[in-house]
């Protein structure tokens, strides 16, 4: 899902809001929360999951064309979580599509 297919999603599902509406909308939630990780912050949404920022060491790599050593600075990265509502409904749903494409007879050639 893009951002637009969100924006369309939202203006569908809530007739009042216009799609310009819901482009204002997603965006400011989504300036708010990148906001809110360049901050430091941890952001938590109950049953979908959390984001925070980890903070990853220097350490030494190596360019894979010419093979030589070079020196990878620090880093802040964001990290998502998914909550334990998400992780079973994504679950539930996996194994309901594989139940059934193995419940489908093969197609004859």
């Amino acid at each position: 899902m893009t951002r637009s297919d969100l924006v369309e999603a939202l203006a569908a599902r809530f007739s009042q809001l216009t799609q310009r509406d819901a482009e204002f909308a997603v965006k400011a939630i989504l300036d708010a929360m990148g906001d809110a990780l360049v901050k430091g912050h941890r952001i938590e949404i109950r049953g979908f999951g959390s984001f925070s920022v980890n903070h990853r060491a220097p350490r030494m790599g190596r360019n894979p064309r010419s093979g030589e050593s070079v020196m990878i600075p620090e880093k802040r990265v964001p990290h998502f979580k998914p909550g334990k509502a998400l992780r079973e409904q994504v679950d539930a749903r996996t194994a309901e599509i594989l139940k059934r494409e193995t419940l489908q007879p093969a197609s004859m050639p």
